[in-house]
């Protein structure tokens, strides 16, 4: 056979292949799903986490046409239900709701973490966030974070903070604030957020960083005194609380929580799990009810999704370090 002829039959097989594929992910994408989905909250029933999930997963399954069962998988900081989910078929039926802890902290201080996010996910949207308010109880001599840093900084390590465990976002958030502010007040770890509200609320602790929502109750009576909120943009139930970066310090953070498949899943499936989920996002309930527990809409694409995982995880690298976290037994 000459060359020419090896060369012409080569091409056609190439394009015979091309061909085969398409053949096949056309049907896999039209096909799928053709049983219902477990949705993996990696934490226990009636938390924000959990909470979130139920939501989005009744406006998706009205998409999909399929049903989206919860399944609550707490314990271990989230590493118990983020591992799960990591060692099931790739076949598009076992889904993860992830969220910061599990994701980009715990794989920072936790040196025998069972999974590595970058490597046996599939990230397919960021679903949500939630800005996280800074609290302190009215017995706190500080009225806006610049004077809750000056007091601190005046009497160092006598203020101290709650948080709902050792690595979780909340705890994470008031490292970030001691590293951001040159600070140091002393971590109280409770178990959960709740327990750290109960905390502060008594004033057995002075400050603590929570998510908007349950907070909101605490701040409208007056038993707490929200100074700012920790994203990049003021929040809409309380514009008139500050960013803790417009009082100059670098500090950007909120919960967050987004939807991975385990690794090597189909392209074609998650192609479409993404696309129906940004459709099952923009639906008005949808919307409406996160927006009542102060969730905000945070739909995007699969590629910029992984690039906020990589960010994170470079950002809570560094609070780690600082703080000292590494090794440390996590909650």
């Amino acid at each position: 056979m000459s060359f020419v002829s090896k060369f012409l039959l080569l091409g056609a097989c190439a394009g015979l292949s091309q061909f085969a594929s398409a053949q096949t992910a056309a049907p896999l994408q039209q096909s799928f799903p053709n049983k219902s989905i477990r949705l993996i909250a990696p934490s226990s029933a009636g938390g924000p986490v959990d909470v979130i999930a139920r939501i989005v997963a009744q406006g998706w399954s009205e998409v999909l046409a399929q049903q989206i069962v919860i399944d609550n998988r707490a314990g271990a900081a989230g590493m118990i239900g983020a591992e799960l989910v990591a060692r099931s078929a790739p076949d598009g039926y076992t889904l993860l709701l992830g969220f910061s802890g599990p994701l980009v902290i715990v794989p920072q201080i936790n040196v025998s973490t069972p999974y590595d996010t970058l490597k046996d996910f599939a990230p397919i949207s960021l679903v949500a966030t939630a800005p996280y308010v800074l609290l302190v109880h009215p017995g706190v001599a500080a009225k806006s974070v610049k004077e809750l840093v000056a007091l601190a900084k005046a009497q160092p390590g006598k203020l101290n903070f709650a948080s709902g465990g050792t690595g979780v976002g909340i705890h994470m958030a008031g490292e970030l604030f001691n590293l951001a502010a040159g600070v140091k007040i002393t971590h109280v770890p409770y178990k959960g957020a709740g327990p750290g509200m109960t905390a502060l609320l008594a004033g057995e602790v002075d400050m603590m960083f929570n998510g908007l929502s349950p907070a909101l109750p605490h701040i409208k009576t007056g038993k707490l005194r929200a100074l700012a909120v920790g994203g990049d943009r003021r929040s809409p139930l309380v514009p008139e609380l500050p960013t803790i970066s417009e009082s100059g310090f670098q500090f950007n953070t909120s919960g967050w929580y987004g939807v991975l498949a385990p690794k090597n899943t189909p392209r074609p499936v998650v192609a479409k799990m993404h696309g129906t989920l940004v459709t099952a996002l923009n639906i008005p309930h949808v919307k409406e009810r996160l927006a009542e527990i102060a969730v905000e809409v945070e739909g995007t694409t699969p590629e910029e999704f992984s690039r906020h995982l990589r960010e994170e995880m470079a950002t809570w690298a560094k609070v780690v370090q600082a703080a000292g976290l590494k090794g440390k037994q996590v909650n």
